[in-house]
């Protein structure tokens, strides 16, 4: 006979209510997907965009002084191997101060900031207009790891897509390739200027996700609080423990949040058991070696790849044409 604990984990789960957003349902099918998983989008809430921004100064995590060491040395190469540009996109802007730093050596006409955490967005292009009133400054508020959508008054003519701080490690490799294309497609005569975090051994890797000020165990809790907000879930977040580990076999870190004890987290439509240890699977950072990502970019579509690293090659940043 079950006890009525394993009734309750047994029992079907609930519909969603009609006419819920594509957000909700995506919650909702990954808390309740075996293991439970949520997309690291949801982590850039206001809060959650701001304590990125400070886990930025920590002195374990290298890959923003990496990527800042390389577009100073490198900065000049960069301008020259992109060419004119009219247009430079920013896919995860934040507070936009990584392509800011750019803008002296590309000198691009229009900026085009996008990024899911539109309030957060919204205030970092208030501060853009009067330190460059010569840029045109159009925020894009985005999910586009479901698809970009760009405005018909966006020329189609030298488009630079920058993607900064290797977010694209956070895509498992199929649907980082899938992306690739995708943004190729959106810039026909144009390029990509991304950045790459390295393979690197384990002790490097590591606290730069689990950091002794416990920055990131932060970030990662606020996520729950995020959920709560937009799926009206009842996540208590005492009740977790932020964990990150380096699987070498993917080459990839990973996050997750752990229960400290058995619970159970409900929401409108659905519910969900978790006993003491069980995980939320929150992100993924696949690390790459230069070959392997020249590889991607090449099977993606593009051409003319050429690559910068830091002088301790923990990080690389390539511009491909599309």
């Amino acid at each position: 006979m079950l006890t009525p604990s394993a009734r309750l984990a047994a029992a079907p789960p609930l519909s969603p209510p009609p006419g819920w957003s594509a957000e909700r349902l995506e919650l909702h099918h990954g808390l309740l997907d075996r293991p439970a998983h949520i997309d690291p989008k949801f982590l850039y809430d206001a809060l959650g965009s701001s304590l990125f921004a400070a886990i930025t100064q920590l002195p374990e995590y290298y890959p923003t002084r990496c990527e800042a060491e390389i577009h100073a040395a490198h900065g000049a190469a960069i301008a020259c191997h992109a060419g004119a540009v009219d247009t430079l996109l920013d896919l995860g802007a934040g507070d936009c101060a990584k392509a800011e730093r750019l803008f002296p050596v590309l000198r691009p006409r229009r900026y085009v900031p996008i990024d899911i955490s539109t309030d957060y967005l919204e205030t970092a292009a208030r501060r853009l207009r009067p330190a460059y009133p010569e840029l045109r400054v159009t925020p894009l508020g985005q999910d586009f790891s479901q698809g970009l959508s760009l405005p018909a008054d966006i020329p189609s003519a030298r488009r630079l897509f920058f993607y900064p701080g290797s977010s694209i490690g956070n895509l498992n490799p199929d649907d980082a390739l899938a992306m690739l294309r995708h943004v190729r497609g959106l810039c026909p005569d144009g390029g990509l200027l991304i950045g790459v975090d390295r393979v690197k051994p384990r002790e490097v890797l590591e606290p730069a996700y689990d950091d002794a000020l416990q920055l990131t165990a932060a970030f990662n809790l606020n996520l729950l609080r995020h959920v709560n907000a937009l799926l009206a879930s009842d996540f208590q977040v005492g009740d977790w423990r932020h964990v990150a580990l380096y699987d070498a076999e993917r080459s990839r870190i990973e996050m997750h949040l752990e229960a400290r004890r058995a619970l159970r987290v409900r929401w409108p439509g659905g519910e969900r058991a978790f006993q003491a240890g069980d995980r939320i699977h929150t992100e993924n950072s696949y690390k790459f070696t230069p070959d392997a990502f020249q590889e991607l970019l090449e099977r993606a579509g593009y051409r003319d790849v050429r690559h910068w690293s830091d002088a301790r090659g923990w990080f690389s940043v390539f511009l491909a044409r599309a």
